[in-house]
Parts: structure tokens; C-alpha cells; sequence
């Protein structure tokens, strides 16, 4: 069976993958970058590869994302675009961004980030409480997350608008799709959830031009990419006072470096990446079964499209 290679700048998720793949699939060939043989890997699974890592692979057939995505890839360029990706699609992954998502909507709709950031001050004022049916929230990207997100939201009262490239139809949820509807879709929103796939046509989007539509003192969530967020536009927009908070699940660089000056941003939380995580077993099962696949000369599955991204 092919070897695998563990490629992550986080030397405690390396450990982590390599106890995963030690319970769940002993049978599996697993190397970390030091170990003996590990440049002859043939599959190399990643999560933010160490720059010049990939292209070290003489003999890599197969590059597998730990997660949905994989445009953290992009952190070594000297990856061989001809070599396949695969990504791991856990089904409960849905569940996971829901929770999160929602949780996130509540924290700006009761003012707890107020009441939060009033603590050191010992600050005491509870905030004004408004009707779910009042707050309005949009979600940016409607595809396999994004639509359940939207309808959880709706079923928890919310005011929801959600927004696609292309026409969609959600029950409950009032639908905008395509560039020129765009404004109509922000206009006077309390909150943007942004769950988009990362392409070049989405590269940036959260900045000035969104922000502005908004209403003021309004809020962002982005569990998208860390591409997505235009930071510039973003701390000028919080200065201002149009957006009054943005909550960050997701970053160009991961773990986001201490001296990143959104961890001193007022007005910003930022959380691990954690809204949503393939279970150990489901990465194992998947890993597992496409390297099989890949040495019977098989079909992969979870295998991503080049020209899409996804």
C-alpha cells in the first residue's frame, strides 16, 4: 500500500493525525516528514504544507486536504498541479458549521460581544433585546453548508436572505443570486454569515463595497477562507463604526501568527478554525479507502475539480 506523509506547519496537528490514523487505520503506512523513507511517499496528506514540502516528493501520486477545503495547498507553491487532490467530506460537517453559525448570530444579537467587552471596565448595561424576526442576517454562498446554515437560521426566527452565484430556492430563506443583486441582497443587514467557496471571482469580497450596504454597526461572520477578508477594509470599517464586530474562523495563515494585530483588533474575536472538523473516524475511512483505490488504479472519490477549485 502507499505511503502517506503528514505536511503541516502545526507540529501538535501532526501528532494529532498521526495518533488518529495509529487507532483508527494501523494498516495504513503513515510517516511524519523526519521519518526514514518519507521522501518516497507516494500520497501526502496536508493541512497547510510546509512551503517546498510537496515538491520534495519525488514520487507523489495523490495530495489529500484533511478538511473540505483546499485552498491552504496554495502555502507551497511548489506543489505539481498535474497531481490529484482529494479532500475529506465529513456528512456531519453540516451539523458542526450549523451550531457554530448560530451561535455566532446570537452572540451579536444579544449583545454579547458588548456585554463581554464591557468586563474589564466592570461595566454594567444590558442590552437593548430584539426580536429574531428583526434581526437580519445573510448568508454569502448557499451551496451543501451554506443552504442548511440559511434554513436553521430561518427556523430559528431570523429575518434570512441568503446569496449564490446562481439561483436558489430555500424555504424560508429569501434568495439573491448573481453580481447585480448583490446590493439588494446587503442592504441594512445586521449580520453577514460568510460561507463561500474560494475562487478568484471570491478572492476579497469581504471589504469596503460589501461593508457599506450594510447597516451601521452591523457585524461579520466568515467561516469561508481567510482570502475572502479584505483586512485593510475591515479595520477601517470597524474604526468607523460600520461594522461593530467581526467574528474569524478561518485565516490566510494557520494557526494565526501572534502578532497578527486582529488578535488586538477591538471588535474582533477570533476563534481556531473550529466551527467545523471531520470526525477522526471519518478522515481515517476516507484516507484509507482512497489510497486503496489509488493502488487498485481506481476511480478517487472526494476528488477535486481544478478548474473550479472545489
Amino acid at each position: 500500500m502507499a505511503a502517506i506523509v503528514l505536511l503541516c506547519q502545526n507540529p501538535a496537528l501532526t501528532d494529532w493525525l498521526a495518533t488518529l490514523f495509529a487507532r483508527h487505520a494501523p494498516e495504513l503506512p503513515v510517516l511524519r516528514p523526519e521519518d526514514p523513507g518519507a521522501d518516497q511517499a507516494e500520497v501526502a496528506l496536508c493541512w497547510f504544507p510546509p512551503a517546498g514540502s510537496l515538491g520534495a516528493l519525488g514520487n507523489l501520486r495523490l495530495v489529500y486536504s484533511i478538511g473540505s477545503g483546499v485552498d491552504h495547498l496554495a502555502q507551497d507553491p511548489s506543489r505539481d498541479p498535474s497531481v490529484p487532490v482529494c479532500r475529506v467530506v465529513d456528512p456531519d460537517h453540516t451539523l458542526g458549521m450549523s451550531e457554530y453559525v448560530h451561535w455566532g448570530v446570537l452572540h451579536f444579537h444579544r449583545g454579547f460581544d458588548q456585554v463581554i467587552a464591557g468586563h474589564p471596565r466592570q461595566h454594567w448595561q444590558r442590552p437593548v433585546q430584539r426580536k429574531a424576526e428583526d434581526f437580519r442576517v445573510g448568508v454569502m454562498g448557499l451551496g451543501a453548508i451554506g443552504a442548511p446554515v440559511a434554513v436553521r437560521l430561518a427556523e430559528a426566527g431570523y429575518a434570512v436572505r441568503g446569496w449564490a452565484r446562481t439561483p436558489r430556492l430555500i424555504d424560508g430563506v429569501s434568495t439573491f443570486d448573481g453580481d447585480a443583486a448583490l446590493p439588494a441582497f446587503l442592504e441594512e443587514l445586521d449580520v453577514l454569515v460568510n460561507l463561500l467557496p474560494l475562487t478568484a471571482a471570491t478572492e476579497g469580497v469581504l471589504g469596503r463595497e460589501v461593508f457599506r450596504h450594510m447597516a451601521p454597526g452591523s457585524a461579520l461572520i466568515n467561516c469561508g477562507r481567510g482570502q475572502h477578508l479584505n483586512h485593510p477594509d475591515l479595520q477601517q470599517a470597524l474604526a468607523s463604526g460600520q461594522l461593530r464586530g467581526a467574528l474569524l474562523d478561518v485565516f490566510e495563515q494557520e494557526p494565526l501568527p501572534a502578532d497578527s494585530p486582529l488578535w488586538r483588533t477591538p471588535g474582533v474575536w477570533v476563534t481556531p478554525h473550529m466551527a467545523s472538523a471531520a470526525s477522526d473516524l471519518c478522515i481515517a475511512r476516507q484516507v484509507s479507502d482512497n489510497v486503496a483505490r489509488l493502488s487498485a488504479g481506481l476511480t478517487l472519490n472526494n476528488l477535486i475539480d481544478p478548474e473550479q477549485g472545489y
